[in-house]
């Protein structure tokens, strides 16, 4: 019987889409023999500073990298929010899973949603992208900055150091998490990161089989907009933990693609939208990236960042 090596973070959410995938490649290829590879990685590990200041998302997925082109695993499991648009030699990022709700919820103990939030609530969140969008909406609010795994997160909310905290629906709903929370919003007006919602199938390249079973995985029309996304991202040379937002999406054989940058206090916000047929859209997350650099965008990202982190990094200095 052949075997599989699937790499993974070692976190209760990363765990579940990897043993969720296992599942589906042995239901589909019964006569694979299929492992997991459980990793710690560098993003686990430090958590007292925000991911932008230590580098991005990508210390989620260097090391379970390492570990496919070292030949101690041969796909990886990840959250393709996670995933940067540059993906080492000898590995390709080769199949995207149907997405899911890819909402941002608000999450209390105490006030019903955003609007009962009084004037200098404290909302907890480690995104940029959600700090920005909150604040453009609220801006009496005070954003503190949430790290840790979303037990951790969730227990720091019951305790109080938080009067709300917003985190992604699809990993709470994965991990039966929601029923344990009194009061839930969905906030509908955030445009999500890209990606968010599904899972990336990393393969080592020259490994056939490997490839066979992420073709099976694949979802069509979500690898379609995810690239969009991606490309639009990589154009723009945002970091995955920049205060960008991104969102494709298909109806009707119509592509819409939207986007929102700016600083990440919620304003000099910077949005828009572009959208054309299904069978000529492979150019859109360019264009559209394009046509925010004309106007300014590249700017106001590097506003951005230098704001962001200004107190940090003095204090780390």
């Amino acid at each position: 019987m052949q075997k599989i090596v699937i790499a993974t973070r070692a976190s209760q959410l990363a765990l579940w889409q990897a043993y969720h995938i296992k599942a589906r490649i042995e239901e589909r290829f019964p006569k694979i023999s299929v492992e997991i590879n459980k990793i710690t990685s560098q993003g686990d590990k430090i958590l007292d500073r925000p991911l932008a200041l230590i580098g991005g998302k990508g210390h989620f997925t260097k090391e379970l990298e390492d570990e496919m082109l070292s030949g101690n695993a041969d796909l990886a499991v990840h959250s393709l929010k996670d995933v940067p648009t540059y993906i080492p030699e000898g590995l390709e990022l080769a199949a995207i899973t149907k997405r899911e709700d890819q909402s941002d919820l608000l999450l209390s103990h105490t006030y019903t949603g955003l609007a009962q939030l009084p004037n200098g609530a404290v909302v907890g969140t480690t995104s940029l992208r959600r700090r920005m969008q909150i604040l453009q909406q609220r801006p009496d609010l005070k954003v503190k900055d949430l790290r840790g795994n979303v037990n951790t997160r969730l227990r720091k909310l019951a305790d109080g150091e938080y009067d709300a905290i917003i985190l992604a629906y699809i990993g709470l709903s994965r991990l039966g998490l929601l029923q344990d929370i009194p009061h839930i919003e969905k906030l509908d007006f955030m445009i999500p990161p890209m990606g968010q919602a599904a899972l990336g199938i990393e393969i080592v390249s020259d490994h056939p089989v490997a490839r066979q079973i992420a073709l099976s995985l694949d979802d069509p029309m979500s690898h379609i907009c995810s690239k969009l996304e991606r490309d639009f991202v990589s154009k723009i040379g945002a970091g995955c933990s920049a205060p960008v937002a991104v969102n494709a999406t298909i109806h009707n054989d119509i592509v819409t693609i939207r986007a929102m940058l700016g600083y990440p206090d919620g304003t000099h916000i910077l949005e828009e939208m572009l959208n054309s047929p299904l069978h000529t859209c492979t150019s859109l997350g360019v264009d559209l990236a394009e046509m925010m650099m004309g106007q300014g965008a590249l700017e106001l990202l590097a506003k951005a960042e230098e704001i962001a982190f200004k107190d940090m990094v003095a204090e780390r200095l």
